[in-house]
Parts: structure tokens; sequence; C-alpha cells
């Protein structure tokens, strides 16, 4: 296996090496070395998935002198270390709570071993991977190679274009699986940018509602009905006085429009102090037509978080849209995992009369349940072991991983929201995507008093939030979401009751009970 694996590269390279001369010789002698222990090639991604999810097709081979970029996951060191000194700072009873990591501090931690850092970027230079940049952490190296440079470095890979999603994206992707030298093993985690396509949205535009007449009533979801559901008054707002932020991430080409934002506020930001604009955008701005997610996204997150400085990181890749507290570290990420343990997931909610400032239902879309890939972390043990006893209308066992992280860990509004595109108001847009920039923009809100204070911002949440068992929460306890359509389940997951749940988790914010819960150490 060895001679065969040494064979297929020297084939393959011996062009490259007649006309680089004694530098691209010097290193495939490096990339010959990696092939001479054990076996010839390993997977580090057993469970790639190369099924062709729905929506897309396949144009066919790509060309094999075309340009595509490929990111490298480099092992990182102390990894255990780095998940106690997570717990610690974001846990209110220990004494380095609020003691946050620098990022210095982190890459000082993490940073992959010299061997490491020298072994993969030989590899990748006698490939003829060229352009490469890594990050501060220099966990992460992103290079950009030919098609046929790249399949011959990724054993069995192949490359083709898919054309798919609301907006025909085009992707380059592999339908088959990759293998890496064995020498790697130690060095390599994975390989970005081969397998996994965009995610589907959660977004959805509903048939508006009919009603008779609408004295009293309002017509949608708008700031100001946020605003008045979760009793923020007009002072609740940003001081401008302070180093606190926010932010959005945009991928996909789902690109927010500074025009979109100014006639959302125009129209909707009447009564509380706001920013009509963004602060900075790091990265490329698009020029096409604005994307859905993303004008949402920056519309919530500046009108619940209002008057904060908002940043939005723009880049073309392959995760959905987000948003964060930057001053506070806290992450509502909806293209990570959901059931990462260290995300705060949002749920979803509507109002029990979606004509009236009521209270709150589950809203059926709302995601929520147990994860498969992650085990259930500390904090949120006797939560779900509570739910698990006490709920009367549980799926049957063989359904869900009762082991697994739980959630969604809070909830917000995510039905009917009116949202600015292109200067065309969109109304009756719906999905946890509306419900996560509220929440993120409200915690964004209670960073500022505590900054103001003299207190550290929130850090990661779900510690304290489990602590704390839903203080400051509306308890959401009416409603299930869709499940399977069989004769076991009939189209039934999981329901809402009082406490936390693996629907609308610990309930939606009462802002003046959460600041008063959060606001101190």
């Amino acid at each position: 296996m060895v001679l065969e694996c040494r064979a297929h590269v020297i084939r393959h390279m011996t062009a490259d090496l007649q006309k680089g001369g004694m530098g691209l010789r010097a290193c495939l002698l490096g990339l010959l070395a990696l092939f001479v222990t054990g076996k010839c090639s390993y997977s580090p991604e057993p469970d790639q998935l190369r099924t062709l999810p729905p929506g897309w097709v396949s144009l066919g081979r790509v060309d094999p002198e075309e340009e595509l970029s490929l990111t490298f996951a480099l092992r990182q060191q102390n990894l255990e270390r780095l998940s106690k000194l997570v717990q610690a700072v974001s846990d209110p009873s220990s004494p380095r709570y609020g003691k946050y990591l620098t990022l210095e501090d982190v890459a000082e931690l993490i940073r992959p071993l010299p061997l490491t850092l020298s072994t993969v970027q030989k590899w990748l230079l006698a490939a003829g991977a060229r352009n490469c940049h890594s990050v501060t952490t220099q966990d992460f190296l992103t290079c950009w190679l030919s098609v046929r440079q790249a399949e011959l470095l990724l054993s069995g890979a192949e490359f083709h274009r898919y054309v798919g999603g609301p907006t025909e994206t085009h992707v380059v992707r592999s339908p088959r699986p990759y293998q890496l030298p064995k020498a790697l093993a130690s060095h390599v985690d994975f390989v970005g940018g081969l397998h996994r396509f965009p995610p589907t949205s959660s977004l959805r535009q509903r048939p508006e509602p009919q009603v008779a007449g609408t004295v009293g009533l309002h017509l949608g979801v708008t700031p100001s009905v946020i605003r008045e559901r979760y009793n923020l008054t007009a002072q609740d707002v940003g001081s401008g006085t302070t180093n606190n932020s926010q932010a959005c991430a945009q991928f996909l080409e789902q690109y927010f429009r500074d025009s979109d934002l100014a006639e959302f506020m125009r129209l909707f930001g009447g009564n509380f102090a706001h920013q009509a604009s963004v602060a900075r955008v790091i990265g490329q701005q698009g020029r096409g037509l604005a994307g859905i997610e993303a004008s949402l996204d920056v519309q919530y997150l500046m009108s619940a978080g209002a008057n904060i400085s908002t940043w939005v990181y723009s880049n073309p890749g392959d995760s959905g849209a987000g948003c964060w507290s930057v001053s506070g570290r806290h992450q509502f990420r909806p293209s990570f995992p959901a059931s990462s343990p260290y995300v705060t997931t949002v749920g979803g909610t509507s109002f029990q009369n979606p004509f009236r400032v009521t209270n709150e239902v589950v809203d059926y879309i709302s995601g929520g349940g147990f994860s498969n890939v992650f085990p259930q972390p500390s904090y949120q043990e006797d939560a779900v072991a509570h739910f698990l006893s006490s709920s009367p209308n549980l799926p049957p066992s063989s359904y869900f991983n009762a082991s697994g992280r739980a959630y969604p860990d809070v909830a917000a509004l995510s039905d009917g929201y009116w949202v600015v595109r292109n200067n065309v108001p969109i109304p009756w847009v719906s999905g946890t995507s509306a419900s996560t920039p509220v929440f993120g923009g409200l915690l964004s809100l209670i960073n500022e008093h505590r900054i103001l204070s003299g207190h550290p911002p929130l850090g990661f949440l779900n510690p304290r939030l489990y602590q704390q068992r839903g203080a400051g929460l509306f308890d959401v306890t009416r409603g299930c979401h869709e499940s399977c359509l069989n004769e076991e389940v009939q189209g039934q997951g999981f329901c809402s009751g009082p406490g936390w749940d693996p629907v609308t988790g610990w309930g939606t914010p009462n802002f003046p009970a959460l600041l008063k819960t959060l606001i101190n150490p």
C-alpha cells in the first residue's frame, strides 16, 4: 500500500517537478516522507454525508484548471483545559466568572504544535497550494488550488458544480469521500469546503390571516409590537457612550442594504432612539439584491438592541446568517449546530391571538429536541431530567436521544414579522431566524447596563441561565412543535410545559425582569 501511494504521487507530480526546480523537489521529498509509515491514508471524517440535499442539482464536473479554496483544520492543543476555562468564566459561582480570555490568550493556549504547522505547510506547498492565509489562532489554514491539484491532494475527492436553494446558489462540492495521508492523522482534523451544502433557511412567508376589523389590533410583528410584548420603554436603548457593540454575519451571498435599513427605521423606528446605519462592514458587501434573512437580522438586531453600534461580517461562505453581542462575546448563530452546548439556541413562539399583543404559544415551526452529536452539558442536566420525568406527552423513547444536548435554551416571537427588502416592506415573515436577533439585541441592552455599572459583559449565558431557572422570562406552557407524520407520533413532537422544555427553552424575555436578574455579577 505504501509503495502504491508513493507511485501515485510520483506519477502525478513529475510534470510539476520538472517545472518547479530544486525548491519544489525539496517540497516533494517532504511530501513523500508523509507516506513512509503505516497505512497509506485515513478518512478524517468517516461520517461524511454525501447525499444531495433536496432542491440541489449537479451541473457536472468542474474544469480541472478552475481555482477553488479549501480550509484545513489543524489539530489544536489543550482543548480540555480550554473547556474548563470556558466553564469557569461562564459560571457565576466561580471566582473566575467574567474574567474572559483575550483572543491572544486563546491563541497561545490552542495554537497547533510547530511540527503540525510545518508538516502541513510543506505538504500543501508540495501540492501547489498558494495564497494561503491563516487566522490568529493558526488552527485554520485556507489555501487556493486548482481542481486538479485538489483532487490529487485529497485522494478520492471529485469536484462537481451544484446549483440550488431559494436564490439558485452555485457551489463546488465533492460527492465522494476524501482521504488524507496517514502521517497527517495527528495534524489535520478535517478539510472544509468538500461536502456540506448551504443550510436551508427556516424563514418562510405565511399567508396573511383574515380578520374582520382592525381596531385595537396589530397587523404583523414590528419593533413596536416586540417592545410592547417584552416590556421595553422608550428609554430602553443604548446610551451611545460605551464600547458596547453587536454584530451580524451574512453568508451565501446574503446581503443587507443600507437603504432598506433606513427605510425600515423610518417606517417602524419612530418611537425609540436608534441608529439607521451599520457602523462597520467587515468583508465584501455584494451588489446584488438584498437577502431577506440578512435584512431581517440587521433590522431586528438594531431595533431590539436599539442605538447600539452594530457591525456586519460579510462572507460568501457556506453557513447561514447569525447575530451576536460583540462586547459580550455571546453568540446567537442559527447556522451553528443548534444543538452545540456552547451556543444559546433560540426557539420560536407566536401570539395566542395573532392580531393582539397577548400571551405567547409555541410556534409550530420552532425547532427543538435532543442532539445525536453533542452530549448533554452538566449545566442543563437537572432541567432536562425534570422535563423528562414530568412531561405527560413525550414521543416514544426510540425517537430521541435523552442523554444528548437538549435545546432550545430560550425563545422569542418568530411569526408574522415585517421586513424591508429592496425598499419593499414584506409582511408575515416567519421562522426562528426572526426570534434569534431579537433575543440577541435585548442581551446587548443588558450588556450596556452591565458595562455602565462597571461589570463585565455577560459572556456565555447558558450556565447562568440554567442556574437561575428561567428567572426574568415569560414561561410558555402551551403548544407543541411539528414531528413525524406517522401512526406512532402522528405529527406531534415535544410539547411545552412549566419550566424548561425542548420547544421554547426557559421562555421569552420580560425585559425589566431579565435586566434585574442579569445586571449584577
